[in-house]
């Protein structure tokens, strides 16, 4: 009869362990999913920043700095292969939209261009649905992470590799920009 005790609570280990290694399994695997999602939205950004970036040439010439910074990070983002160089190379694309966003506040013929006006809202409905996945990606990631991190899934996670993953934030040079005042002009 302790035989049979022991087999069975052995048999309710492995079931256990094997219910949170699968929940671990599900959670990433979500994780990954929400942020295939959110790849769909930064390709449709990177295909239409160089739109945007041509318009803007013919009037803002002067502005090469902030042109070759959004070119750049595009590139960047494009070429970024794991979740985590896309966060990082998106958060600098993002930054130097927001530059580029900031420079054309002084070309009004450029604001007036309907190309450009049209472009700009694009972008902007993009940004808007980029800002809901994130949000989405960053809940999942939580949820993935509380399993990672927490008893008993950390005696798992530890085991085969689960490790706590980034989220998607604004990074800390639009965090800057965001928490600066805005400037009120009469």
């Amino acid at each position: 009869m302790p035989l049979l005790i022991v087999i069975g609570l052995i048999v309710l280990a492995i079931i256990w362990m094997t219910s949170l290694y699968n929940n671990l399994v599900r959670l990433r695997n979500r994780r990954q999913n929400v942020f295939a999602d959110i790849d769909v939205q930064l390709r449709y950004r990177h295909d239409l920043v160089p739109q945007l970036v041509e318009t803007v040439k013919g009037y803002a010439g002067h502005e090469k700095d902030v042109l070759y910074r959004v070119t750049e990070a595009r590139a960047a983002a494009i070429s970024a292969t794991t979740i985590n160089d896309k966060i990082k190379t998106e958060q600098e694309l993002t930054h130097a939209l927001q530059g580029l966003k900031v420079s054309m506040e002084a070309y009004p013929n450029l604001k007036a261009n309907e190309n450009f006006v049209k472009l700009q809202e694009e972008l902007t409905e993009i940004e808007s649905k980029l800002a809901t996945a994130r949000r989405l990606f960053n809940g999942v990631t939580t949820d993935y992470n509380n399993a990672v991190q927490t008893f008993p899934g950390n005696m798992v996670a530890r085991n085969y590799g689960f490790n706590p993953e980034m989220f998607f934030d604004l990074g800390t040079e639009s965090r800057k920009v965001m928490e600066e005042p805005p400037a009120i002009k009469f």
